[in-house]
C-alpha cells in the first residue's frame, strides 16, 4: 500500500527524528534526494538554468539546499525570494557559497529557465497562493521549464486535497518521507504531476495506522477470492441483483455483467429486465420478485436503473446479508434504517448522489472529497465508496484508513460504468470479502479493466469495461 499521513503526524515524526540528528541533517537528506530527481529530469545538469521559488521556512530551505547541490554540478541557479527576510538562512548561505545567486527580476530569470523548483509553501499552505506569489507562479507555469514541486504543489491543502485558491501546477512532485493526502486525492492530485517519494528515514517514527491507503497490484491480489477443491457455486457465494426497469433494462445487464466476473459462484437476478439479462447471460438465475422470495443469496446489489421501486430497496435492506446500494436505490435511503441493519451496507454514490445524501451542493462534494466520504460513512454507519476522478472508500469506523483507488482513466466517464462496478463489488461481497475490501478490490479491477479497454486511446463502452475484467483480474492475480 502507498500510505499517507496528516501534516501534524508528519511534523511530529520529523521533530522526533530531528532531535536525534545534527542541525539541518534531515533537510539536507531531503534536498539531496530532491536534487537527484531534478538532475534526472534535466538529463544534463552542467549549463542548465534552474530557478528556485523560495518561500519562508523549511520548504524554501529544501529548495535552497537542492539548488546548491545543482549549482555545484555546474547549473546556473537563481533564487526568487518571495519572503526575503524569512528565507532559510543556512540554505541561502549554502546556495551562495555554491555559486548560486539571488534573482533581482523573477520574470527575467523564469523566461529562459529549464527547471523551476516550487518551494513557496509546501505542506503548511492553506487557501491557495498569496497574492504576491501568484504572478511569479503564473510566469513559472507559462515558461517552457519543467516545474518540480518540493514536497507538495504550493497552494493545495495537504490534508484534504482541496484547492481553495490559485495553486502552482507541477510536472513532478518530490515528496519526503511519506505521501500526503493531497498527492493522492483530486483536485490537488491533478496539480502534482508525477510523484517521486524520497526516503529520509521517517518510516520508523511514523504511526502504524496511516490516514490514507492506496493499494497496488499485490495488495489487491491478496483480497481476491480463490475457489478450493470442494467449492461449488453455492459455497462460492450467490449475489442477488435487483436492478433495471422497463425504461432502463441495460442497467440490469451491465450490473449482472460485473457480478458474473466478481468471484461469486452464481448471480440471481430479480427485476423487470429478465429477458434482456438471460438473452445476454443465460447462466443467470432469474426471478420475477419480490427479492424476499427469490431464493437465498449471500449479498444483494440494489439500485442500478431501478427507477422508483422503493419497496424493493426497503425489502433488500431488511435482509440479513450485506447489501450494496447504488444509483436509484440511494434516493429513498434513511440513515437510521441503514444504521439499524444487522449486516453491513456498502453505498456507492457519485458526487451528485453523495450531495443529495448529505444535503449539500455537488460542488461542495467535489471540492472536499475526503471530508465528504468520511461524513457519508459516519452518517449512515456504512462503508461508502465515492466515485469520481479519485474514488475514495471509507468505513464506518473513523479510525480505519480511507482507501484511495489509484486505477482508472477518464474514459470511464461513460453511461453504465457504475452499474458494472456495483455488480462486481456485490459479487465480491457475496464471495465473503468485508465491505471495505470488496469495494477496494472492485474499484481497482474496474479501473484497471477500463485501462485495458481504452489502451488504444479510443472511446469505450461500459460493456467493454465488463469484458476486460477478466484481463484485469489476471494481471492482478499474477502479482501473487
Amino acid at each position: 500500500m502507498r500510505i499517507a499521513y496528516r501534516v501534524e503526524t508528519v511534523r511530529a515524526a520529523e521533530a522526533e527524528l530531528m532531535a536525534r540528528l545534527p542541525e539541518d541533517a534531515l533537510m539536507r537528506r531531503a534536498a539531496a534526494g530532491l536534487a537527484a530527481v531534478c538532475a534526472d529530469l534535466l538529463g544534463r545538469v552542467y549549463g542548465a538554468r534552474v530557478v528556485l521559488l523560495v518561500g519562508a521556512g523549511a520548504n524554501g530551505g529544501d529548495a535552497l539546499y537542492a539548488g546548491a547541490a545543482l549549482a555545484r554540478r555546474g547549473a546556473g541557479v537563481g533564487a526568487v525570494l518571495l519572503a526575503p527576510d524569512r528565507a532559510h538562512p543556512a540554505g541561502l548561505a549554502a546556495l551562495l557559497r555554491a555559486g548560486g545567486r539571488i534573482a533581482e527580476d523573477p520574470f527575467a530569470v523564469l523566461a529562459p529557465a529549464d527547471l523551476v523548483l516550487d518551494g513557496i509553501t509546501g505542506i503548511g499552505g492553506r487557501g491557495g497562493l498569496r497574492p504576491d506569489a501568484i504572478p511569479v507562479a503564473r510566469a513559472a507555469r507559462g515558461s517552457d521549464a519543467v516545474v518540480v514541486a518540493v514536497d507538495l504543489p504550493s497552494g493545495v491543502d495537504a490534508d484534504t486535497g482541496e484547492v481553495r485558491g490559485e495553486a502552482l501546477r507541477a510536472d513532478a512532485t518530490v515528496t519526503f518521507g511519506t505521501h500526503k493526502a493531497a498527492l493522492l486525492i483530486d483536485p490537488a492530485r491533478e496539480y502534482a504531476g508525477t510523484v517521486r517519494l524520497v526516503d529520509i528515514g521517517l518510516e520508523p517514527v511514523l504511526p502504524s495506522v496511516p490516514e490514507l491507503e492506496s493499494p497496488q497490484h499485490h495488495d489487491v491480489a491478496r483480497l481476491l477470492p480463490e475457489p478450493a477443491g470442494e467449492s461449488d457455486k453455492y459455497r462460492r457465494g450467490v449475489v442477488g441483483v435487483v436492478a433495471g426497469s422497463e425504461r432502463y433494462p441495460g442497467a440490469a445487464v451491465l450490473a449482472v455483467a460485473g457480478a458474473l466476473r466478481g468471484g461469486a459462484g452464481a448471480v440471481r437476478y430479480v427485476g423487470h429486465a429478465a429477458d434482456a439479462v438471460v438473452a445476454r447471460f443465460p447462466e443467470t438465475l432469474v426471478h420475477a420478485g419480490p427479492p424476499a422470495k427469490a431464493g437465498r443469496v449471500q449479498a444483494w446489489v440494489v439500485g442500478p436503473g431501478l427507477g422508483e421501486d422503493d419497496d424493493a430497496v426497503r425489502e433488500v435492506l431488511a435482509s440479513d446479508v450485506p447489501v450494496l446500494v447504488d444509483a436509484d436505490g440511494l434516493r429513498p435511503l434513511d440513515p437510521a434504517a441503514v444504521r439499524a441493519r444487522s449486516a453491513p451496507t456498502l453505498l456507492t454514490p457519485h458526487a451528485g448522489e453523495a450531495a443529495a445524501l448529505l444535503g449539500v451542493a455537488r460542488e461542495e462534494v467535489e471540492a472536499a472529497r475526503l471530508a465528504s466520504v468520511r461524513e457519508l460513512a459516519a452518517r449512515y454507519g456504512a462503508t461508502a465508496l465515492l466515485k469520481g476522478s479519485t474514488t475514495l472508500i471509507a468505513g464506518p469506523d473513523a479510525r480505519t484508513p480511507v482507501r484511495v483507488n489509484p486505477m482508472g482513466t477518464p474514459w470511464l466517464a461513460t453511461a453504465g460504468s457504475g452499474d458494472v462496478l456495483s455488480g462486481l463489488a456485490g459479487s465480491l461481497l457475496a464471495a465473503g470479502l468485508p465491505p471495505l475490501d470488496a469495494a477496494t478490490a472492485a474499484a481497482y479491477l474496474h479501473g484497471l479493466a477500463a485501462r485495458h479497454a481504452s489502451a488504444r486511446g479510443v472511446p469505450i463502452t461500459s460493456y467493454e469495461v465488463a469484458d476486460s475484467l477478466a484481463a484485469a483480474w489476471r494481471d492482478v492475480r499474477s502479482a501473487r
